[in-house]
């Protein structure tokens, strides 16, 4: 949204809110913990015990990681120029399917009888280190995909649209 400059007359920018700011901030997180946990993956297979745990190709499973990686990131950043359908591409990509994918794996093993427990039982480095990351990459989609629709963020978006944006 454009605003009048009173001393100029000529119109200025809107600022971007301040929860909308943390949302980008908050999708990168997000995908950089996604990153971080593909590495993870990629030394397990590659040094570790050598298995994916459910079948999948590394390679194919990581150039797949990759592409959604740059892609949401370029979606992210787009969220900063006022980009309605950006809020809603990866609000309903990453905010919904996303976090599906991250909690139907543990939500299955659940399901299928095992305890809480059993997963801090063989706990090492590693396992240790992408249980926090997952943590911290679930709490980040959660948290982002409520700023972007918080009511400033709301308003924000608005007055892009009525700019011609």
């Amino acid at each position: 949204m454009m605003t009048k400059n009173k001393d100029m007359n000529i119109a200025a920018p809107t600022p971007l809110p301040a929860f909308l700011k943390q949302a980008v901030t908050l999708w990168l997180v997000a995908i950089g913990a996604g990153v971080f946990e593909t590495l993870l993956v990629v030394a397990n297979v590659l040094w570790g015990d050598g298995n994916l745990a459910n079948g999948e190709s590394l390679n194919a499973g990581v150039a797949v990681r990759l592409v959604i990686f740059v892609a949401m990131t370029l979606v992210a950043l787009q969220l900063r120029l006022g980009k309605n359908w950006a809020r809603w591409t990866i609000g309903i990509l990453l905010g919904v399917f996303g976090l599906l994918s991250l909690v139907i794996q543990p939500l299955s093993w659940l399901m299928e009888g095992h305890a809480v427990s059993e997963a801090f039982a063989h706990l090492n480095l590693a396992s240790a280190a992408f249980m926090l990351s997952r943590a911290v990459h679930m709490l980040a989609v959660v948290a982002a995909t409520a700023l972007m629709f918080v009511p400033t963020s709301n308003t924000f978006f608005r007055a892009q649209k009525g700019s011609g944006q």
